[in-house]
């Protein structure tokens, strides 16, 4: 896991283009670490995000916020045109539960089902733990697309807070690239869309020897993140059965914001 003082060129572009109101086509630099004919989930988490924003604000409006979120990933995520269907489970004043579904030519790829809770101002009860990560503009830029292949991969700037080490890393993550083509899209899901990174990050195996991806992806906010970094502070850890956990502490420049789990499945690749 080679550390580069020389920032590679930024790619230009977006990872989604709009085709209309619910459908999405991706673009190259969305493409999978596992297989770059697939999409890497990190994007499309942030597009489901994008997708649920757009669903609340044609609605009433009620000043609630996104709390916790989460992805089962129910499939091949291929390449391709997506669609996105959202609705409201749970309507009301002061929490909200809603639900969106992604379709790939027709067939459901991922669900997520998102909380939201009424913000309210306990500023003077806030409290919990404060451990800040240096600045990424101190940090030196890791070259992840030295050990991982795809388009999403090559898209982001990564930068560790230390050496990355199998099974523990700290790491910045941000990306020049827009989320969705010309489309305004708010800072929670610009976030998001960087967070299931984390199961990239430290890692225990070799790719090339074992396979570990992740079947799914929670995440808890405390409060709302401030980009345009994310920060992972990541732990991961194979079990004797053949899964394994992603735990990951989500930062902003300004301190811890949440939490984000992935459950794995641990193989060996085919024919090592």
């Amino acid at each position: 896991m080679s550390l580069s003082t020389s920032p590679s060129p930024a790619p230009e572009g977006s990872y989604f283009e709009a085709i209309d109101e619910t459908r999405y086509k991706p673009t190259a630099h969305a493409g999978g670490a596992w297989d770059p004919d697939e999409q890497h989930f990190s994007p499309l988490g942030g597009l489901i995000v994008h997708a649920l924003d757009r669903h609340r604000a044609a609605g009433p409006g009620n000043g609630l916020v996104l709390s916790r979120i989460s992805y089962d990933i129910l499939g091949r995520l291929a390449l391709d045109e997506c669609e996105i269907e959202v609705e409201t489970v749970r309507p009301g004043r002061t929490i909200e539960l809603l639900e969106a579904v992604v379709r790939i030519a027709g067939r459901p790829v991922v669900r997520a089902r998102a909380w939201y809770l009424a913000a309210l101002d306990t500023a003077a009860v806030a409290g919990g733990p404060d451990d800040r990560l240096a600045p990424p503009e101190s940090l030196t830029r890791w070259r992840m697309s030295d050990a991982w292949p795809g388009g999403y991969i090559a898209s982001v700037d990564v930068r560790p807070v230390g050496k990355p080490q199998p099974g523990r890393t700290t790491a910045w993550i941000s990306t020049p690239l827009e989320l969705v083509a010309g489309a305004e899209v708010s800072p929670l899901a610009s976030y998001l869309a960087l967070v299931d990174t984390a199961n990239g990050i430290a890692v225990r195996q070799s790719p090339t020897e074992w396979m570990f991806p992740n079947v799914d992806l929670t995440v808890h906010l405390h409060r709302r993140p401030r980009g345009p970094w994310t920060g992972l502070d990541t732990t991961v850890t194979f079990g004797p059965t053949g899964q394994g956990l992603t735990s990951t502490i989500l930062h902003d420049v300004h301190g811890p914001v949440g939490q984000a789990q992935q459950i794995l499945t641990v193989r060996p690749q085919p024919g090592v």
